[in-house]
């Protein structure tokens, strides 16, 4: 009974000293990913790298990370030209498949990849060809407020518009209605600066826009992918 009591006791001791190198490990991993993430794309805010899993050494082993969850802030992606900057991302990566050591990985994968970014509504402002402000609206929808020329005179109209994804990269604005007072051609000629699409790029490889949702806090897009390409 002595022995095998000296032998639990050893047990747990080497079972509690594996859990803390494991634990100094991922914490080691995580931040040596956050400060490379920070580094090659140039990100002007802070950067968190959570990797999920017990134990970590023998996923590091493997190459393969059960899940990876990383907060962003600061990145800038461009809309056709124009450079857009996206306030903050978070992603969660399922089953990333890594390539060399984690702390100077060539590459990896995520088979999986859940998300969402925000853009605020004066980030958003700057991708539209007008400058038109814009701001929440209520309801799920932004307000597009500007001024026309007409018939010599200077109009000025605030419209809510609905914001939706088109081909998995591309934000559509477009105002549900348009108050003309009569005025032939005003809703053509607010439209022309009200409504447009950005394709956004920049992005990694495989992710994918999948939909967009108004908030008092900005713009809201909900991103996927799967086969998720991440860069060394």
């Amino acid at each position: 009974m002595r022995a095998l009591r000296i032998l639990l006791i050893v047990a747990v001791i080497l079972g509690g000293i594996f859990v803390a190198v494991d634990r100094l490990a991922v914490n080691f991993a995580e931040s040596e990913v956050a400060k490379r993430l920070q580094s090659q794309q140039g990100l002007a805010g802070g950067t968190d790298v959570s990797i999920k899993g017990f134990p970590f050494l023998t996923q590091v082993a493997a190459k393969h990370l059960d899940q990876v969850d990383v907060t962003v802030e600061g990145v800038e992606a461009s809309a056709e030209g124009r450079k857009v900057r996206i306030s903050e991302m978070t992603a969660e990566l399922h089953d990333v498949r890594v390539r060399g050591s984690l702390g100077g990985f060539s590459d990896a994968t995520a088979e999986l990849a859940t998300g969402k970014a925000r853009i605020s509504y004066e980030d958003l402002s700057k991708a539209s060809e007008s400058g038109f402000p814009v701001a929440y609206g209520g309801n799920g929808k932004v307000k597009v407020t500007g001024s026309v020329q007409l018939l010599g005179r200077e109009i000025t109209r605030s419209v809510l518009s609905s914001v939706t994804v088109v081909d998995g990269d591309t934000l559509r604005v477009r105002a549900d209605e348009v108050p003309g007072e009569g005025l032939p051609g005003i809703e053509e000629k607010v439209r022309e600066k009200t409504d447009f699409d950005r394709q956004i790029s920049g992005l990694p490889g495989g992710l994918k826009l999948e939909k967009a949702e108004a908030t008092k806090d900005g713009l809201e897009i909900s991103v996927t992918g799967r086969n998720v390409g991440l860069a060394g």
